[in-house]
């Protein structure tokens, strides 16, 4: 069984930066692809960020391009998310997923196994 635990969040000033962590423990990780989502209070989870398990190719949603980076550390079993220029709707808490499929992840995170997601880890955004 995988177990993925998120850090990183906290409280930070419109306009300030925070980057999350994302440990998976197991033996899976360098094989499957990872992302990011967000569940904004009286909202559904939205995807955020994916990137494939080389770390050579990523997505992001439009409202986050130029502002967030997703990156992975294959050695440190690790994937990043960090955000710039934060906003008040920023917040939300922040969930990392894994799948084997770049694909899946990116357009039907439905799919993925209940112990591939992470517990989350809140951000929030003062004006």
């Amino acid at each position: 069984q995988e177990v993925l635990v998120e850090s990183g969040g906290g409280l930070v000033q419109a306009g300030g930066s925070l980057r999350l962590s994302c440990a998976v423990s197991g033996r899976i990780f360098s094989t499957v692809a990872m992302g990011w989502f967000r569940q904004a209070p009286g909202k559904e989870r939205a995807f955020l960020a994916t990137i494939n398990w080389s770390g050579t190719k990523s997505y992001y949603v439009d409202s986050v391009k130029g502002r967030f980076t997703i990156s992975r550390d294959n050695a440190k079993n690790t994937v990043y998310l960090q955000m710039n220029s934060l906003k008040p709707e920023d917040t939300a808490v922040y969930y990392c997923a894994a799948d084997p499929s770049l694909v899946v992840l990116t357009t039907q995170p439905q799919k993925i196994r209940d112990d591939y997601w992470g517990q989350g880890t809140r951000v929030t955004v003062s004006s």
